[in-house]
């Protein structure tokens, strides 16, 4: 470090540039960011943007130094000879040896006790709910009579009336006239408010002024005119200054318009455009009007096709009856048609099914025959055998039945006899032995 040369070189020979390098460090490290005032001389805006010039008072000066990377966020240059307030850092310019401030912000002497006024008033009236959305009124889409608080001087008002004669030229318009700057001029405002909602003439309000600094646009930031806003019964439009200008009065207004000529343009509707669209209206009734009309015409056109003379109606009628009836003959004759069908078709089957059982029945007649044939004792008898028949008629077929002289009728393939049993034989008895 620098400093070390003190401590251990008491006889250290410094060079211009490690004292100025000294000179800066113990400054930057005593003196921390601190806000300065003064009046503003020997101003110069450099080619590359930087801003140099001199901050005095009455008994003594410093150079001050705002590079561009800070100016260049200010909507306004300083001047010579105007009262500012800096926010800087000591610090010294090591090539030149000069003590030299660092700016980090400026602003207009005194703004910065307006601006804790604006901010402490603003947090009041928001906590009492002066800012609320729900105590807001609507504007009238077509006022019948339209007032202007503001000054008689004031080049907005000149703007305003332009406006609403473009405008709404059919409109009356009222006049409060009242100082929109100075001192006293806020009491005044709000007195042109109560005014005019005493005379009740009008049934919207434009409070306006044209540009200027915070202290030119000051008194409608009191809070007698905020009061005065919030207790009018008639709606009011703000306008006060430029778009980037807000004052208390914007927040309490009814609606809030970024310049005086927009205030005039949010109260009164542009007449061209409101007959361009009656224009635009007349053209949709037209349009309409002539689509149901020929919609009403064709629809006559197809009642008027569909109306029938009774003749021919009955004419129409009497075809009809007669195509029902040829429809109804033909159907008849194809109903008889698939009638006969159906019954010659069954006959046929029932004779095939009768052929069908005929054969049938008649193989088993002949099978039956042929068994009948194989059983016909005359067949029997025709190979050389004979029956032998009891006198009760009885077929013998055991020799033992029979008694020696009993009669016996043999019945050969070819006639019979009577014969008488002489002996027999070839049979065992219980009372005879075998």
């Amino acid at each position: 470090m620098i400093f070390d040369l003190f401590e251990d070189k008491k006889n250290h020979v410094f060079t211009v540039r490690e004292l100025n390098l000294a000179a800066k460090q113990l400054l930057e490290n005593g003196l921390p960011l601190l806000w300065v005032r003064g009046e503003i001389s020997n101003f110069v805006c450099a080619a590359s943007g930087h801003w140099y010039f001199s901050l005095k008072d009455e008994q003594a000066q410093v150079r001050c130094v705002m590079f561009r990377h800070k100016s260049q966020y200010l909507d306004w240059q300083p001047r010579n000879g105007m009262q500012v307030e800096v926010l800087a850092l000591p610090t010294l310019y090591e090539a030149r040896g000069e003590f030299q401030l660092t700016l980090e912000q400026i602003r207009p002497a005194g703004l910065g006790v307006l601006y804790e006024q604006f901010e402490r008033l603003k947090q009041l009236l928001e906590s009492q709910g002066l800012f609320a959305a729900a105590r807001k009124r609507s504007l009238p889409l077509f006022p019948k009579s339209i007032g202007i608080i503001t000054s008689p001087q004031a080049a907005a008002l000149r703007d305003v009336l332009t406006t609403l004669k473009l405008r709404l030229p059919s409109v009356p318009v009222v006049l409060y006239p009242t100082p929109v700057q100075g001192t006293g001029s806020a009491s005044m405002i709000a007195a042109a408010i109560q005014l005019a909602n005493q005379h009740a003439e009008c049934d919207v309000l434009i409070l306006c002024r044209g540009g200027g600094s915070i202290e030119d646009l000051w008194a409608f930031n009191e809070e007698v005119v905020a009061r005065a806003i919030a207790a009018s019964a008639i709606p009011i439009v703000s306008g006060v200054g430029h778009e980037t200008d807000f004052t208390i009065a914007d927040f309490v207004a009814d609606e809030r318009a970024p310049t005086p000529t927009a205030a005039a343009q949010r109260v009164a509707p542009d007449r061209h455009a409101l007959l361009r669209s009656l224009q635009d209206q007349a053209q949709h009734l037209q349009r309409a009007q002539r689509n149901r009309l020929q919609n009403a015409m064709q629809a006559v056109d197809y009642l008027q096709r569909r109306l029938v003379h009774p003749a021919q109606q009955l004419q129409r009628q009497t075809q009809q009856l007669d195509q029902l009836q040829q429809r109804m003959q033909r159907a008849f004759i194809y109903r008889q048609q698939q009638q006969h069908w159906q019954w010659q078709s069954l006959a046929q089957c029932l004779i095939k099914a009768l052929r069908t059982t005929q054969a049938q029945r008649t193989g088993h007649v002949d099978n039956l025959a042929q068994h009948l044939i194989l059983l016909d004792p005359k067949q029997v008898l025709a190979r050389g055998y004979s029956m032998v028949q009891d006198a009760s008629g009885s077929v013998v077929s055991d020799a033992g039945q029979l008694a020696v002289g009993a009669e016996l009728s043999i019945t050969f393939a070819k006639g019979w006899a009577r014969t008488e049993v002489k002996e027999r034989g070839g049979v065992s008895s219980p009372h005879e032995p075998g």
